[in-house]
């Protein structure tokens, strides 16, 4: 089966993470896989020594022609389209489906338009051959808005690569707090700043990342031992130096980044944006999103008992090697793309 994935994206961030597992993966689940990279991110993708096309981005564009050539000339059994949300890549989507059957992966829930706009994008979907979604908050947006066929509307959970040897809790004198992701509000780093003023107990904080709220994070931040790095390219080397994670994310899927943190036996703080609560069950602590007097007692509680926080990382560690590895979300994937390019047929959400 040959696949060409598009990355239509203006910024490297976890569906560009999400790609690279599957690409990584596709020889071991009877894939060849080939890729059509908008320029912006096409430098993340350089050191994986595949079939590998450089076109201009198209997000929000009306057409892609170079990307319509350049997933011909793949010749494709099946083309995969990140979807940063449900409409901004709609040129990519278009052109592909001009190519070969199409499955797009919603990673992100979002507007889908009113009017003549939500027809035309509901039109567009229908035509999918399959989506992907790794929540079931997005496949219940594909299905109810979109008019995808719940029988094309798949779940399939995000995975992260789980190390043999995983860092664990760093153990500093004082403990420290961790986040990154990019400096925007989607991911509630002022909710956590304003959390972390709450908290009494000793503390250290480092919230990696980039993007344009920077600035305005960094001057609400005076005052606290709040650190930020920027752009964070060695993620494990970042968390290894963590005792706590925290996702105050405001909206999510499945985050990578948590689920990274599990895998690396961290005991996590996480807000209850998309399918998170039903990932990690009772191995991560859940709170309200926005609610920054909830995050502030989740991690204060977590800062001032030593032994709940190891306890915590273990049981986030197993979680991650039983349920959370690319490996199976890799396999889920690659079946749905069978279905799609007239394999063996596939069942609905699993």
């Amino acid at each position: 089966m040959r696949v060409s994935f598009v990355a239509d994206s203006d910024a490297w961030g976890g569906a560009e993470v999400w790609l690279s597992h599957h690409l990584r993966r596709a020889a071991d689940n009877g894939a060849t896989a080939s890729l059509v990279c908008a320029e912006p991110v096409a430098g993340g993708f350089a050191s994986l020594g595949l079939d590998r096309a450089l076109v201009p981005l198209t997000r929000h564009t009306a057409t892609a022609p170079a990307t319509r050539a350049a997933l011909a000339a793949q010749c494709p059994d099946v083309v995969v389209v990140n979807l940063v949300d449900p409409a901004s890549n709609a040129a990519a989507v278009a052109a592909a489906q001009q190519v070969a059957p199409t499955v797009g992966v919603l990673h992100l829930v979002g507007d889908t338009g009113t009017g003549e706009e939500r027809a035309a994008l509901t039109a567009l979907y229908r035509r999918m051959a399959a989506v992907v979604s790794p929540s079931a908050q997005g496949r219940g947006q594909l299905v109810a808005e979109l008019g995808v066929d719940p029988a094309r509307a798949h779940v399939v959970p995000n995975g992260v690569d789980v190390p043999t040897d995983p860092a664990g809790p760093a153990g500093n004198p004082v403990p420290r707090v961790g986040a990154f992701g990019r400096l925007t509000a989607q991911k509630g780093f002022d909710v956590l700043l304003a959390a972390l003023r709450r908290v009494d107990a000793p503390f250290e904080a480092v919230i990696g990342g980039a993007g344009r709220d920077g600035d305005a994070l960094r001057a609400a931040a005076a005052g606290l031992p709040v650190t930020f790095p920027g752009w964070v390219s060695d993620v494990r080397g970042f968390l290894a130096g963590l005792d706590l994670f925290v996702l105050s994310s405001r909206v999510e899927a499945l985050p990578l980044v948590l689920l990274e943190a599990m895998a690396e036996g961290l005991p996590c703080v996480a807000t209850d944006v998309g399918d998170v609560r039903r990932a990690v069950g009772e191995d991560a602590v859940v709170v309200p999103v926005e609610d920054a007097g909830a995050l502030a007692d989740a991690v204060a509680g977590l800062l001032a008992d030593p032994a709940r926080r190891a306890a915590l990382g273990v049981r986030a560690r197993e979680r991650a090697v039983r349920d959370l590895g690319a490996d199976l979300m890799a396999a889920r994937t690659f079946r749905v793309l069978s279905g799609a390019a007239g394999g063996p047929p596939v069942s609905g959400p699993r």
